[in-house]
């Protein structure tokens, strides 16, 4: 038990409501207002922990008086059993000592430094007095009546004087740390402002671009359809129509060898297995199993017709084995016979082929060419500024959505520390 002392119980008056005063302000003035009002409630707090101080201050002065008068007096201790007066001679001096080295003087107040080191000191002397009385509190009582009301009376004034100077402190650093967040506030306003205005500039640029781009896609178009549209370019279509539909002699072509090829190809296949050849004639069999078309060549003839004769050998002397060795025979000859007209034919194909793409070629448009890929390499521009311009656009819309709650923010802080609603309009 600390002495017996302990805050008062202060009767509370219901407070009478004050509408408070509305006033518009614009973003620019609002570090002027915060520095006012952190200045006046600096003035405030100085003022009123000044004010605590000096009525604080004759406590300080009465305590020490007490702990003077204390230490004439004999408390009559030779009227008391002689142990009893030991402690409380030497609980009187343990209260004299800790007054007379524990309790000064309280430092004067000029500014929120001073404040808070007067807070440091009445703490330090109230727990020093606080402690040696709760220590000595029956000697005090029951030996020093006359003193133990007068440092209770003293001491609660001076702990809720105390509580009170802590109090404002801590209002004062809360107003500090709303002031900083609304400093902060605003420097993340002015930071989204310059990036939305470094967007801005983006978005024109890209603009300019797209807008370029686009009327370069435009006369692209345009230089294509103009081409396309002449009779040069027509001729070119034409031809290349006629390709595609000659490409159809081909497959004739290919399917007649194929049916041809097909009707020895088991005898061809053993032979490839069962034969040694040598690189050239081993490929050109496998070739010619594989796609006969594409080997039957005036320069591959003969050879063609060595693998054939061979395979013929080997059906007649039985290392080919077929299931009707005349029929096998006889299409082998077939083959051999064949291979001229197929040969003509393939060579025929190729070369008209050949004069037809020569042709088409020759017509086709180099500037139609260059055309089509300056349009593909600009379409893939366009894409990416379009992409680009709805980035920037998001990023902008973000910043314009978050302003208004920054604002909000800054609105609601400055009314905890204002009687003042304070409402933010835009900028002109």
């Amino acid at each position: 038990m600390v002495f017996g002392w302990g805050k008062k119980k202060e009767e509370t008056k219901p407070a009478e409501y004050v509408k408070p005063v509305t006033k518009e302000i614009s973003l620019s003035e609002i570090p002027k207002i915060v520095e006012e009002l952190e200045e006046l409630r600096k003035f405030q707090l100085v003022s009123e922990i000044k004010h605590l101080r000096n009525i604080t201050q004759p406590m300080i002065e009465d305590l020490i008086e007490i702990g003077n008068v204390l230490e004439r007096d004999d408390l009559r201790v030779d009227d008391i059993d002689k142990h009893l007066a030991i402690i409380v001679v030497r609980g009187k001096k343990q209260v004299i000592d800790v007054i007379k080295k524990g309790v000064a003087p309280l430092p004067e107040i000029s500014s929120v430094d001073d404040a808070i080191k007067l807070s440091s000191v009445l703490n330090q002397i109230l727990k020093k007095i606080g402690d040696v009385l709760g220590r000595q509190t029956r000697v005090i009582h029951i030996f020093a009546k006359k003193y133990a009301s007068h440092l209770k009376e003293n001491l609660e004034i001076m702990n809720s004087n105390n509580s009170e100077i802590r109090k404002l402190l801590k209002n004062y650093e809360s107003t500090k740390s709303i002031s900083a967040e609304i400093v902060d506030t605003l420097n993340q306003i002015k930071t989204l402002n310059n990036n939305q205005l470094e967007d801005a500039k983006k978005l024109t640029g890209i603009n300019q671009n797209l807008k370029s781009t686009s009327e370069k896609i435009s006369s692209i178009e345009n230089s294509i359809k103009e081409i396309r549209s002449s009779d040069e370019h027509k001729k070119y279509l034409d031809l290349k129509s006629d390709i595609d539909s000659f490409s159809v002699q081909k497959s004739k072509i290919k399917n007649e060898i194929d049916t041809q090829f097909t009707k020895i190809s088991r005898p061809l296949s053993r032979y490839e297995y069962g034969s040694s050849l040598d690189k050239n004639q081993k490929n050109l069999l496998a070739e010619l199993i594989k796609d006969p078309f594409d080997v039957i060549l005036p320069q591959n003839i003969d050879s063609i017709i060595i693998i054939l004769e061979n395979v013929r050998k080997g059906i007649i002397s039985g290392s080919i084995s077929v299931k009707d060795v005349d029929k096998s025979l006889a299409q082998i000859t077939e083959t051999e016979e064949s291979l001229d007209t197929f040969e003509k034919k393939i060579s025929g194909y190729q070369d008209k082929n050949k004069t037809m793409l020569s042709e088409l070629q020759s017509i086709a448009s180099k500037e139609l060419t260059s055309f089509e890929s300056d349009l593909a390499k600009n379409i893939l521009v366009k894409e990416d500024l379009q992409q680009k311009l709805e980035t920037i656009q998001g990023d902008i819309d973000e910043i314009k959505s978050s302003i208004p709650k920054l604002v909000s923010q800054i609105e609601e802080k400055l009314r905890q520390f204002s009687n003042t609603r304070y409402t933010v309009i835009p900028s002109s």
